[in-house]
């Protein structure tokens, strides 16, 4: 068969799913090495869009500004819905 005979697909939203995972977990990961309660800190992020909630430590507040607030909360929802 001939590489010209089928479409291939591909699937943005997947790439972007694992981007958000990676840096979720990242702050999450500095948010507790700096003592503070992740959840709660990233909980008021969302909410709020206040980036004073997460911490500067291992660039976590530049990681999180990178993600639109609606994708993200779609993320989690589907994630938590879905599995």
């Amino acid at each position: 068969m001939d590489d010209l005979d089928y479409t291939r697909k591909f699937n943005l939203n997947e790439n972007k799913d694992e981007e958000i995972r990676m840096i979720l977990t990242s702050v999450y990961n500095s948010l507790r090495e700096k003592g503070y309660n992740p959840i709660n800190q990233i909980v008021g992020y969302i909410l709020s869009e206040d980036p004073t909630y997460i911490t500067n430590h291992n660039n976590a507040r530049t990681l999180i500004r990178k993600l639109d607030r609606d994708e993200l909360l779609q993320v989690l929802l589907k994630k938590y819905l879905i599995g």
